[in-house]
């Protein structure tokens, strides 16, 4: 019998797949001890290892496969942070606020707009180099939500990757930084106060080919990015398959607002990607020809395939006054938001799939050619190229876009120090849930967060020093999803819990999710290991989504296509003793 819930509307949740309370794998074979682990090597994990070391803790990072390969340096449009005279901390908190609909925290958005400031500071000691004007300050931009240019950026387009260089750089500068690559980490180790204490994980390549090792350590920080992998089309690197939010699930944590994953409206759409919508024709279809008039849309990318990861064609584009426009060349987003092409990303990605429904299109186009190819090759040289790449050029054609699944707003649930619900583990970047974004992130806003919880899980732990538990082995077999179980997982989640969403197609994703959970037939191996975190974070974002009878933000049910007052709150879930997922109401004050 699936678990009642008591929050508003209560009732019994969809059959969903018993989940496990470990993974199935060998005990740890050798050890290293360590003062904190870091598990992650984007902005998030590398900026909190070396605030740690500054803090004089000895730091290891693992990473699952490069220390270059998660999300960051995917990242185009920049940071968010108030660096205008005429800009305010307030007018930041408001916007966001806006973007949140009622649902950010109130404490974390104060907090991070107060101290993003001198987070990006620290970035340019670093020796990041963000685009200046001739004058030598620093080049600010708009992205939509924001009613102020406060979006810091580097080579254009390229924000992400100059982080992350100067980060990596700053890492290897520091002989007590520590780097596991190629290591997917299992299972948070436990002491006898139930207190993290390091984590069991694989490297490949080191040892037999299913031998795992262990990290013991005084605390353990979760930043592992997103979960964008659970959908066919996504912007997200492949390494993000929620990993982390799985982990935090299996060792006793609550992660909170996993219903609202924000799809960014414009990804470049390549033939043959799924469509997002629920149930839609749209998706999956051949890129269609028919053309605007005076556009001369080049055909080469009909012969292209699609990939894992979606290429991004980034908001600061429209910031910069791309038009979003339909098939008969229409700027449809004029008249459904005063911000036009600029509206929160939730907007604009509805406004998108509405139109490719209504006229049966498997995208829409973005027009950037009266920018100038001054512009897009000097303020977006990153965009240009890929779409170059795929025999499209902004200056002269039309480019076809599509929502993907791009950000999650929920994560491991913490405070205002990044410490979880479980003591000695903490949670930082699109890992985490700090109640920063509430039901939808305003662009942006994630580098700044990252940056700014990771400071002060650093100072939380220099203030507490954490004493060191001896790690207690784990109890019971575990379990592990056969690898047949990733297409069917990715399709079943797209069609039913994408873009649009129903009771009906939540509980028909519900229950291809609960007919893949009765396959545990695989053996303990890192793609067995990824396939039971994807089913994981699959079933917890539909027990969430199916529950919030409403739209908000980034979540749209078509059943219920309005907010309500009634769920002015947060769904916080866990794992039972038994697998069950538990769901519980949190209102807000």
């Amino acid at each position: 019998m699936p678990p009642v819930f008591t929050g508003p509307e209560a009732g019994a949740l969809p059959h969903l797949p018993r989940l496990p309370r470990r993974l199935r794998a060998e005990a740890p074979s050798w050890t290293e001890t360590t003062d904190v682990c870091v598990i992650g090597s984007g902005v998030a994990g590398l900026t909190c290892a070396l605030n740690l070391r500054r803090a004089g803790f000895h730091v290891t990072v693992v990473t699952k496969v490069h220390i270059d390969d998660g999300s960051t340096r995917w990242a185009q449009g920049g940071v968010a942070a108030v660096l205008d005279p005429h800009d305010s901390p307030e007018a930041h908190a408001r916007d966001t606020r806006i973007a949140g609909v009622g649902l950010c925290d109130s404490a974390a958005v104060d907090v991070t707009v107060t101290e993003g400031p001198q987070r990006i500071a620290d970035l340019i000691h670093l020796g990041t180099e963000f685009d200046r004007d001739p004058d030598g300050s620093l080049q600010l931009t708009r992205e939509g939500g924001h009613r102020a240019r406060r979006i810091v950026h580097a080579g254009g387009d390229a924000t992400g990757a100059e982080i992350q260089r100067a980060l990596h750089a700053a890492v290897l500068r520091d002989p007590w930084i520590r780097i596991i690559e190629n290591a997917m980490v299992l299972d948070l180790l436990t002491d006898a106060r139930g207190h993290a204490a390091g984590v069991s994980l694989h490297v490949l390549g080191e040892g037999v080919e299913h031998g795992v090792g262990g990290v013991e350590a005084r605390a353990v920080v979760l930043a592992t990015g997103g979960l964008g992998q659970i959908f066919q089309s996504t912007t997200n690197p492949s390494v993000s398959i929620g990993d982390g939010v799985a982990l935090a699930l299996r060792a006793g944590a609550q992660v909170t607002d996993l219903e609202f994953v924000q799809f960014h409206p414009t990804s470049l759409y390549v033939p043959g990607t799924p469509g997002l919508g629920g149930g839609s024709e749209t998706g999956g279809t051949e890129l269609d020809h028919e053309r605007i008039p005076g556009d001369r849309q080049s055909t080469d990318a009909a012969s292209r395939t699609g990939g894992d990861q979606q290429p991004l064609i980034s908001e600061a584009l429209r910031g910069e006054g791309a038009h979003l426009r339909d098939f008969s060349g229409d700027r449809f987003m004029v008249g459904v938001h005063e911000l036009a092409e600029l509206a929160p990303r939730d907007v604009v990605a509805k406004a998108i799939t509405n139109r490719m429904i209504a006229e049966g299109k498997a995208h829409m186009w973005l027009d950037a050619r009266h920018l100038g190819r001054d512009m897009l090759e000097q303020r977006f040289p990153t965009i240009t190229a890929t779409c170059r790449s795929l025999g499209v050029d902004p200056v002269a054609d039309l480019i076809p876009v599509a929502p993907a699944a791009h950000y999650s707003s929920g994560g491991v649930r913490t405070d205002l120090h990044g410490r979880t619900s479980v003591p000695g583990l903490y949670a930082a970047g699109e890992a985490a849930c700090t109640g920063l974004h509430g039901a939808n992130r305003l662009a942006s806003n994630s580098l700044v967060e990252a940056l700014v919880f990771a400071q002060r899980i650093a100072d939380d732990l220099a203030e507490h020093k954490p004493s060191p538990g001896l790690p207690e082995l784990p109890e019971g077999e575990g379990t592990v999803c056969s690898t047949t179980s990733r297409a069917p997982l990715q399709e079943a989640m797209t069609s039913g819990a994408g873009v649009l969403r129903s009771e009906a197609s939540l509980e028909a994703t519900a229950a291809s999710l609960t007919a893949l959970g009765d396959n545990v037939s695989g053996r303990p191996r890192p793609a067995t290991w990824e396939a039971t975190n994807l089913l994981t974070v699959a079933a917890a974002v539909t027990a969430a989504a199916h529950r919030r009878r409403e739209t908000r933000g980034s979540h749209w049910r078509e059943d219920h296509p309005e907010a309500a007052d009634a769920w002015l709150g947060h769904l916080c879930l866990s794992i039972s003793s038994d697998g069950e997922l538990d769901t519980t109401w949190e209102p807000i004050a």
